[in-house]
């Protein structure tokens, strides 16, 4: 979401060359996969600051995750993730349900291995490591760390959706034990590490049964909740299962022991248990609920049953990886380039959104009330609508219908589609792009969901303000307010076109952001024959736009209710007035005619470029270098996603300028990649850019649940891609391409993509610049 920023030149230098993984052991690699031994989860990772970092962990859990585990090496709150790269000690192994770094942890519980007098306090317990000891992929992780009293522990993890799976073998230490943490102080918001409160959470002890169970209803976000669904009992339940008998036990209360306590509750509050002296190695297994213990146990039973070894979770977890990312074969992309790739293409599946449901029920934050059905949170909307969901529509339609039943169980048991869904409504970000979700996702064919409440839900986002509209800012992060949905909507949008600078924040955002989902609105009441709506939105998607475009300076202006402009710098989310005055996607030619034509847009587009006003760390500018493809300058677009793709991606722990965002940050240099990208993503169009690979093969997964062709395979042929970047000709099938769209039947439907690269400019798709000369 937010701006890279930079960091020293040393620690720039220490990151850029050590961030290669090792070898995964052979007993971990199985089934063999050339696509998953690419991926590195280090890539982005690294940064001296929230901004400086993609925000990714290398956690290892199963695409679309409830839980991901990673070694622990900070506290997380929002804007600090519970491992960075440039940390140097190791305090446990944490089941983590922060979806991103800007978002809160939610009922993480954290395991922690130590050797003689028991440390319950996060500095104490850490224990030094170093890079070089440490194995990391998307199905295993291995960490040797220097035990404090001597010795060393080595420590490995896999896991399920739902079961964190942990081996710790200690060597030459003292008497071992492992740490089970409940409740720790919980950071309030990103400004003050020192603003706390403290959850209260439960231990329960069963020596007999070898285990420690409980529960942590820490939840971070609350304190940004809608104020009419906040999500009283929510918890997050957790019970770990040992292979090996207890010697000792007890539980600890900010930091005091009680030994042989077998329940208890409170701040501050862990168990533990030690074992034999002579033990040399023990397994833990973490079941994890949002919904009672009883269910985590179950979780535990069905995902990791007595017997399952290691090494069996992590080949599971290793082939639900490898078929996904098998599904894309490359030719003529160096070493770097495909961790690049896998890894983006990794990152887009990992937990955006992530699974919330438990074997058929699951706990809703919004009536609090536990519901029989399939659930997901985490939903970035304002990021994902632009590639990420269109990538999932590709590579993972099977769990499209279940996403968007998700969002609509959220409409009938809180009144609104999600913005940003963590457990429930935060309201970060603006706009109600669920709109786009739905509408993209009947568009191509998948409608194994609800399609009237949709069309209700849809509807009521663009039609019904949030309560006092006329008196609430709705700022980022504002507390105590209910849900923000298209806040502006009744005073003056409605009515003028625009959202007003003087009584909301990022009023000229929210302007072009809502006139985008009008389009979506529109799309959808096309979709299922509602002619006079469909018109309506799509005229107010058209005409809303340009309220706020300033004739005088070619620029968007957020305006104030009165109309008078509100001041170039006023109104922005996470962008700006040069970023924002290209977000038209719906109606580019509206955009290029007021810009002057073809001539002066593209000249207008150098402008942007070249005075360094595009930042690809945020979201807002992703679409821009295609837009000259759409005025006559395919071969402009071509240089801008190459040096953009050069400039903002690299196999290192800084490997993303800016936040991954949900997967959005990978799910543009995968479809770059590929040579195409969803401008608008509504429209079923893709924009041609410039293929980076010789050739790629895309095998897509077949859906029941999909009305368009899936499971088809698509080549992409590009010989000498990697060193000419410009496209001469393309042809779809044998048939001459000469504008550059394709459409996502194109896509689905396979075959063969054939493009004639070359080193230099080419007239293909620019008539504007090179055509008429």
């Amino acid at each position: 979401m937010n701006a890279r920023s930079l960091i020293s030149s040393t620690l720039l230098i220490c990151l850029l060359t050590a961030s290669s993984p090792k070898l995964v052991p052979a007993a971990f690699s199985i089934p063999p996969s050339d696509a998953v031994d690419h991926v590195n989860p280090l890539i982005g990772n690294g940064g001296d600051s929230p901004n400086g970092s993609g925000g990714m962990i290398p956690s290892t859990a199963p695409p679309f995750a409830m839980t991901r585990w990673v070694a622990q090496t900070r506290e997380n709150y929002v804007s600090v993730t519970p491992y960075n790269y440039t940390d140097t000690r190791i305090h446990g192994f944490q089941g983590t349900h922060q979806p991103a770094i800007w978002m809160g942890e939610s009922g993480q519980v954290v395991i922690a291995p130590g050797a003689g007098v028991i440390r319950t306090n996060f500095e104490d317990r850490g224990m030094a490591f170093s890079h070089d000891d440490e194995v990391t992929s998307a199905s295993y992780y291995s960490v040797e760390m220097d035990a404090i009293e001597g010795g060393r522990i080595l420590a490995e993890q896999s896991a399920t959706s739902r079961v964190g799976h942990l081996r710790f073998t200690f060597i030459g230490t003292r008497t071992p034990y492992v740490l089970v943490e409940a409740t720790r102080a919980s950071v309030l918001g990103s400004s003050d590490p020192n603003n706390v409160t403290h959850p209260e959470g439960a231990i329960l002890i069963d020596p007999t049964r070898k285990e420690i169970c409980g529960n942590n209803p820490e939840r971070q976000d609350f304190i940004i909740e809608p104020v009419s669904t906040p999500a009283r009992k929510w918890s997050g339940y957790f019970c770990v299962l040992f292979d090996e008998p207890f010697s000792s036990w007890g539980i600890a209360r900010n930091g005091t022991l009680s030994e042989e306590s077998t329940s208890g509750g409170g701040i501050l509050l862990s168990g533990y248990a030690r074992f034999s002296r002579s033990l040399t190695q023990v397994t833990a297994r973490v079941g994890v609920s949002f919904i009672s213990i009883d269910q985590a146990r179950r979780n535990l039973d069905i995902e990791i049953p007595d017997g399952q070894s290691l090494e069996d979770t992590a080949k599971a977890t290793r082939t639900a990886w490898a078929d996904k990312l098998d599904r894309i074969k490359i030719q003529g992309a160096t070493k770097d380039q495909k961790q690049v790739f896998y890894t983006g293409f990794f990152h887009t599946l990992q937990q955006y959104p992530y699974e919330q449901d438990e074997y058929g029920t699951y706990y809703s934050g919004y009536d609090d009330t536990v519901h029989e059905g399939i659930s997901y949170t985490g939903y970035s909307n304002w990021d994902i609508y632009r590639a990420e969901w269109a990538w999932l529509i590709l590579f993972a339609p099977e769990r499209i219908p279940g996403m968007v039943q998700s969002m609509l169980q959220d409409y009938q048991e809180g009144g609104w589609l999600p913005m940003w869904k963590n457990i429930v409504e935060t309201n970060i970000m603006i706009a109600t792009h669920a709109d786009s979700l739905i509408a993209e996702a009947v568009l191509k064919g998948i409608t194994s969901f609800d399609l009237e409440t949709a069309w209700e839900a849809v509807y009521k986002d663009a039609t019904h303000p949030p309560v006092n509209d006329m008196t609430t800012v709705y700022a980022d992060r504002e507390e105590n307010v209910d849900y923000e949905v298209r806040a502006g909507l009744s005073s003056v949008y409605e009515e003028r076109g625009w959202v007003a600078a003087n009584i909301h924040s990022e009023a000229g955002s929210r302007t072009l952001d809502y006139s985008y989902d009008d389009y979506a609105v529109s799309v959808l009441a096309k979709l299922l024959d509602k002619p006079t709506e469909s018109a309506f939105f799509l005229n107010r998607s058209l005409t809303n736009p340009f309220t706020i475009f300033n004739s005088a300076t070619g620029f968007m202006e957020a305006r104030n209710s009165s109309g008078e402009w509100a001041g170039q710098q006023v109104g922005w989310t996470e962008g700006d007035m040069w970023a924002y005055t290209f977000d038209v996607v719906q109606d580019i030619p509206g955009l290029i005619q007021r810009r002057g034509g073809n001539k002066s847009f593209v000249e207008f587009l150098d402008e942007h470029f070249d005075g360094g006003h595009n930042d690809h760390t945020n979201e807002p500018s992703h679409h821009i270098p295609y837009l000259y493809s759409l005025a006559g300058a395919a071969s402009k677009s071509q240089t801008r996603i190459r040096q953009i793709a050069t400039e903002n991606y690299n196999a290192t722990v800084n490997g993303l300028s800016g936040n991954e965002d949900c997967g959005q940050m990978s799910a543009w240099y995968l479809f770059s990649a590929l040579g195409f990208y969803p401008v608008n993503p509504v429209s079923g169009d893709y924009v041609i850019g410039s293929p980076f690979f010789d050739s790629v093969t895309l095998n897509f997964p077949s859906s029941p649940f999909s009305n368009t062709t899936h499971g088809t395979s698509l080549r992409i042929s590009a010989p000498n891609a990697p060193t000419q970047p410009y496209v001469r000709s393309l042809h779809t099938n044998g048939v001459p391409v000469t504008a550059p769209l394709i459409t996502h039947s194109d896509v689905v439907h396979g075959g063969i993509f054939e493009f004639v690269m070359s080193g230099v400019p080419e007239k293909w798709g620019s008539e504007t610049t090179i055509g008429s000369k």
